[in-house]
């Protein structure tokens, strides 16, 4: 189609016909393969890497760094005379302590032997005590570093000054009985015997036999 022709047919309203939009040309893809050309690896295989330092370490999550232990000084050597001596001291030990449970075990023993008397002793004075209720005679009489007395009447205290009655402790109270029952009393709880005379022995060494003897009165009862 000529010049002219393409006038004309602008003149009679036709538009001419767009031009086809061109494409931008595509840049080839690099071949790592190439020569002169390096990817990042290989671009930074030569610089020197930088160390992390103990801050970089810990934000990665990495245990901070322990000191070392130090180890403990080493105990003292004992010497034979240090294992001698503690030798020594276990053997006092245990011995004071077997001393003790000995101790224990007899004072425990001694006081189940006194129950027993005791228990023996007031079966045997049971229905044997010659006590009188409205006795006013009072025979006095040393037993635990103390003054006693008991009251009796004038024949029981003839007869207690001749040796033929006697006088016994028994839970804190004092019981006249015959001098048959303070054999036997004898023979189970010595410590009961509270009076007992001698009528062979001198009457200065009674002072109390004598009902007129007069107590002082700073006597500790």
């Amino acid at each position: 189609m000529t010049d002219s022709l393409r006038d004309q047919l602008l003149g009679l309203g036709f538009k001419p016909a767009p031009a086809p939009e061109r494409k931008p040309a595509a840049k080839p893809e690099r071949d790592p393969g190439k020569p002169g050309e390096r990817t990042g690896r290989q671009r930074n295989a030569g610089r020197p890497q930088a160390r992390p330092g103990p801050a970089a370490g810990r934000e990665r999550g990495a245990p901070p760094s322990k000191q070392p232990a130090r180890r403990p000084a080493p105990d003292r050597v004992r010497t034979r005379e240090d294992i001698d001596l503690a030798k020594a001291y276990a053997i006092r030990a245990q011995r004071e302590k077997d001393e003790r449970i000995a101790a224990e075990q007899a004072k425990q023993q001694q006081a189940r032997e006194r129950r027993e008397a005791r228990a023996r002793l007031t079966e045997l004075v049971k229905d044997k005590t010659l006590n009188v209720p409205d006795a006013d005679i009072a025979r006095h009489f040393p037993y635990g570093g103390k003054i006693k007395r008991i009251y009796v009447t004038s024949d029981q205290l003839k007869a207690l000054n001749a040796g033929a009655l006697g006088v016994l402790q028994m839970d804190g109270r004092y019981v006249l009985v015959e001098a048959a029952v303070m054999v036997e009393a004898e023979t189970i709880f010595p410590p009961s015997i509270a009076l007992r005379v001698d009528p062979d022995a001198p009457a200065h060494d009674d002072p109390y036999a004598d009902p007129q003897y007069q107590v002082p009165d700073d006597l500790v009862w």
